[in-house]
């Protein structure tokens, strides 16, 4: 019996190696790898680049604090500020922590501003940042909050693409609007720019902060460095993880002046985030994404697997319901209940993809992802619902 909590339904599989786009398990078989750790391998296994930098990192000093200057750190916030809409960077360890960052920042600004009351953030329906007990109640999500006593308070929730529903919601209390520009866990939903658009002026007319959680979909996975650059608007505060440390942990919190400029010493802090380990990855990890034709590449990427994916549509339209998702965060709403098929998968076509809600199965493919690994990806799907067929068949000719 395990040690560990039993919070996981884990597969026995256990993975040794990975190189590019593959992983290779205990036994030595071969896995196409469509499920990147959930968004944060960006750069798939073994990135040569990273592991020069982890070994290089490794001889010098691994952990200091914050109250000390990490050059590491300074450096990365500093490429980050160049690189997007943010005037100041929070490091963190993980999403979670990100959005926690996000949120108290939203807050205290209006606090310092003589506004305490002002501290509700309006949410939606099908969204998820995070498990901790702030972020549980900002997804909203029943069964992450069932079992936890009542949810923190400071919450409501819209559904996506309803711009009338949100703005009933804002009211004297309301400090901010917070999204994910391309749901993951809630089942892949892409927000259309005009919607994007429009909370931001909600948020202009209401003197109210914009709140792009990006943990998954940003650092670009959708062709673009951050997701919500698609519906060329400004948000005030985002949050960022997974891919940022390619693998070692690392999360950001990123924000203007305006609204970060409350957070002095002592509202804030981290023993672990931008430490000199995490930082030197995360330096690399930028250094891949934003090298020459990098993002042009997953772009395209992007679109040919959203046109092989319509293919498979048209091939299987009993078993492909809907395609959602953009860029190389794809979703397939699929008939077979998605958990058995993700299991299906990885089991008998040796491919790594992960469910998501409303029975839609996901693909994260690393950054790296070529036509050839989609064309493969794509082929053991059909081939799993020809299996699914088949069998369907022989159970209806036995019976």
């Amino acid at each position: 019996m395990s040690a560990l909590y039993g919070t996981y339904a884990r597969s026995d599989l256990a993975f040794e190696r990975g190189e590019g786009m593959r992983l290779y398990d205990q036994h030595g078989r071969e896995f196409l790898d469509f499920h990147s750790g959930i968004a944060v391998n960006a750069l798939g296994h073994g990135d040569p680049h990273l592991v020069t930098t982890l070994k290089a990192a490794a001889d010098k000093v691994w952990h200091t604090s914050n109250v000390f200057t990490i050059p590491e750190q300074e450096r990365l916030g500093q490429r980050l500020v160049d690189s997007t809409f943010a005037d100041k960077v929070f490091f963190t360890n993980s999403g979670a922590e990100a959005l926690e960052c996000a949120i108290k920042t939203a807050r205290h600004h209006f606090h310092s501003k003589g506004e305490p009351d002002r501290y509700e953030v309006i949410a939606f329906t099908g969204s998820f940042h995070g498990r901790t007990l702030g972020t549980i109640a900002a997804g909203g999500n029943p069964s992450y909050l069932e079992g936890f006593g009542p949810p923190m308070p400071g919450f409501k929730h819209a559904d996506p693409g309803d711009l009338e529903a949100v703005k009933a919601l804002v009211g004297p209390q309301t400090c901010a609007i917070l999204i994910e520009p391309v749901q993951g866990e809630g089942g892949v939903t892409a927000m259309s720019s005009e919607f994007l658009q429009g909370l931001r002026q909600i948020c202009d007319e209401h003197g109210l902060l914009l709140i792009f959680d990006e943990v998954q979909c940003g650092f670009g996975r959708t062709g673009r460095f951050f997701a919500f650059e698609w519906a060329d608007i400004t948000p005030d505060i985002v949050a960022v993880a997974k891919a940022i440390g390619g693998g070692f942990p690392l999360g950001a919190c990123l924000a203007t002046e305006a609204a970060s400029a409350s957070m002095v010493p002592g509202t804030h802090g981290s023993t672990y985030g931008g430490n000199p380990l995490g930082c030197a990855m995360g330096n690399a990890v930028l250094d891949r994404i934003q090298a020459p034709g990098f993002l042009d590449h997953v772009a395209q990427m992007g679109q040919r697997l959203a046109w092989h994916l319509q293919q498979l549509a048209q091939k299987y339209p009993d078993y492909v319901l809907e395609l959602r998702g953009k860029g190389l965060l794809a979703g397939i709403k699929i008939a077979p209940p998605v958990r058995d098929f993700v299991a299906r998968l990885r089991d008998d076509h040796q491919l790594l993809a992960i469910g998501a809600g409303d029975n839609v199965l996901r693909l994260l493919p690393p950054l790296i992802v070529s036509e050839a690994d989609i064309e493969d990806a794509i082929s053991r799907i059909g081939a799993a619902f020809d299996a699914i067929e088949a069998e369907t068949a022989s159970t209806a000719a036995a019976g």
